[in-house]
């Protein structure tokens, strides 16, 4: 019952004539599938993340000093100074961390609300 199928198709292919051609062969098989497979999976994965992956290195490399910038950790500060690995932020007056560049996530997008005056 199991090779049932395969039975009747060597059975069926007895006469040349009736033999699919290679390319037929090539075009019903699994081929076509995989390359479907793999052309979906690097439109839709591998492409979108070598583009992020670009555009976070170019702006990583484009910081300066007085940017607002905020870490993957959460922390939102201006840059104080900028060196090739270690980028020193205030996030306080007379407050400054040392973070790797790499944690950068982005510039911010936070803005400090206008300070009112007191009266």
């Amino acid at each position: 019952m199991l090779f049932e199928g395969t039975a009747w198709a060597q059975a069926a292919a007895g006469t040349p004539a009736d033999q699919p051609s290679f390319v037929q062969q090539l075009m019903t098989g699994p081929g076509p599938i995989m390359a479907l497979v793999v052309a979906v999976m690097y439109f839709l994965v591998f492409r979108p993340q070598n583009k992020k992956a670009q555009e976070q290195a170019k702006m990583l490399s484009t910081l300066k000093r007085n940017d607002e910038v905020v870490t993957t950790g959460g922390i939102i500060g201006r840059i104080q100074d900028a060196g090739d690995k270690v980028i020193t932020l205030e996030v306080a007056p007379n407050v400054r961390l040392r973070v790797e560049r790499s944690q950068i996530a982005g510039l911010s997008t936070y803005k400090a609300s206008a300070k009112k005056d007191d009266k």
